[in-house]
């Protein structure tokens, strides 16, 4: 072989090895996983759709994934949010994960499941403000549901009770925005 050759094929080589390191798959959600959240929002309610709260659930782990890539995920949230807000990055602050997953929930179209929006530390200034999305059974309020927070972890849901979440005191978003307006009229006199 010639050396002309040798070197294009170790050109092509390192390339390729390259472009397959590149180009590895998104992580793959556990199966049990999933189920564990099925059960839980089964549990939301008697009421609730066994079908639904599955379908539910596996897009509750299964599109932060695609976000993840969409919003080009490299970092931990807090890094993320500060290249996005440089516009190093097109999106991926907390209000961007809950916008497009109540847009994808949205279009299934649940009989026996309501999504709210919620807010936590708006009156904190020590603290970022954090928005997410909670789901729970058709009728109930957002404190009876169940929060799919994808922001904490960068694409990996994180999921818990409203009520039981420890580390944020949700506030449904539409207070929070009277709360803020009424504010900011009061400021503005």
């Amino acid at each position: 072989m010639s050396l002309q050759a040798s070197l294009r094929t170790a050109v092509f080589v390192a390339i390729t090895s390259v472009l397959v390191a590149c180009t590895t798959p998104p992580p793959q959600v556990e199966r049990s996983r999933v189920d564990e959240l099925s059960q839980a929002i089964q549990a939301l309610s008697p009421m609730v759709s066994v079908e639904e709260a599955e379908r539910a659930a596996a897009i509750a782990y299964d599109y932060p994934l695609t976000l993840a890539e969409r919003y080009e995920i490299t970092d931990p949230p807090l890094v993320h949010n500060t290249k996005v807000n440089m516009g190093v990055r097109p999106r991926g602050l907390c209000y961007h994960w809950a916008d497009d997953m109540e847009l994808r929930l949205a279009q299934e179209g649940f009989e026996t499941l309501d999504l709210h929006r919620a807010i936590a530390n708006f009156e904190t200034p020590l603290l970022l403000e954090h928005s997410t999305l909670i789901l729970s059974a058709m009728g109930d309020d957002m404190f009876q549901g169940i929060v799919f927070d994808p922001w904490r972890k960068g694409g990996q849901l994180v999921w818990v009770a409203t009520l039981d979440d420890p580390r944020y005191d949700w506030h449904p978003r539409a207070e929070v925005f009277a709360f803020k307006r009424k504010k900011r009229e009061s400021t503005d006199q």
